[in-house]
């Protein structure tokens, strides 16, 4: 008998990155290649769809793949698998599981990214032995998937989670949501990029611009990288983005007294000046008893736990998912 397979896909704005596993989330391969999003929906399915080929391939396996999921950056019905909005590809109202399911003939299951993120920790990563976590995952943008009694919280309308537009300061930056003075309008990737190119428009910054190479290719790890060598300007980003951060963080801890809140996403690569700056604003900001409670910690799974998320959902979707659960706690 043929053994039982399955596939996670980590769609995003500019990667898809796929793998096959077994039921018991073990991978047996995996492939990254460019989303090419501006090509528009139909030549993205199709990206997909081949990179589901090459770990077919790669794999060398005579199993039978079972089920896929799909974590997806924007705002979808999970059950319909009607992705209504995701702005980093351009999609509106795309019927994402049905048109996979039509592609590659075989059980098709969606969820938005950071939820799949959340649920990679809490099955495979650094939330196995916690039923309360917090995932939040810092980047282009800022979102999170919450883990709330053992189980993906989603809320009313599947729209829970979008910590990257809680309102920190009301005559802020404007958001890309339209609103102004977002937590990711503050402390994203982006927000630090932003900045960065603010100080070179006032004549500052020059440290940042020279390792850029260049005002348009200022990006967060521009920042990132001037700030080891000991720039005082892109320390000062990376702090001034920490203390937006940590508060932050500090509203969610006292919210939903979570037992675990964990980070990933490239910007929380940023280094020590981030990390500390929320850090102190979590302490000065959390309620006693909820901070002697929750441990900050970075992703276990790093770049993984989008990927390990659909897995897990891929798996849940076939009906092993407790048997997986189980063996990874």
């Amino acid at each position: 008998m043929a053994e039982s397979l399955v596939v996670g896909v980590d769609l995003g704005g500019t990667k898809i990155y796929t793998a096959l596993a077994r039921e018991t989330g073990e991978l047996l391969a995996e492939v990254k290649i460019p989303t090419e999003a501006a090509g528009g929906v139909e030549h993205v399915l199709r990206r997909i769809v081949r990179s589901v080929r090459e770990v077919e391939k790669q794999s060398g396996s005579c199993g039978k793949i079972v089920g896929l999921a799909v974590g997806v950056p924007g705002t979808l019905h999970p059950f319909q698998g009607i992705v209504y909005q995701a702005p980093n590809l351009g999609w509106l109202d795309v019927p994402l599981k049905g048109l996979l399911e039509e592609a590659l003939q075989m059980p098709v299951a969606v969820d938005n990214d950071a939820n799949l993120a959340a649920l990679g920790e809490y099955v495979f990563g650094a939330g196995q032995r916690v039923d309360d976590l917090v995932y939040v995952t810092v980047s282009t943008g800022i979102g999170s998937g919450l883990i709330l009694g053992g189980k993906l919280y989603t809320g009313a309308s599947f729209g829970a989670g979008e910590i990257g537009h809680m309102t920190l300061d009301r005559e802020g930056p404007l958001c890309n949501c339209g609103n102004r003075g977002c937590l990711e309008a503050l402390a994203s990737g982006t927000a630090m990029a932003r900045l960065a190119v603010e100080l070179v428009d006032q004549g500052r910054g020059e440290g940042i611009l020279r390792l850029a190479g260049g005002k348009d290719k200022i990006t967060a790890e521009s920042v990132s990288r001037a700030a080891k060598a000991g720039d005082e300007e892109a320390l000062m980003i990376l702090a001034a983005a920490g203390r937006w951060l940590g508060i932050g963080l500090a509203n969610v801890i006292n919210l939903l007294n979570p037992a675990l809140l964990v980070l990933g996403g490239g910007a929380m690569q940023a280094g020590k000046p981030l990390w500390e700056a929320m850090e102190d604003e979590i302490e000065k900001r959390t309620l006693r008893a909820a901070r002697r409670q929750v441990q900050v910690a970075p992703a276990a799974l790093g770049q993984r736990s989008g990927l390990m998320g659909a897995v897990a959902l891929a798996i849940r979707s076939h009906g092993s998912f407790a048997a997986c659960q189980a063996k990874a706690k």
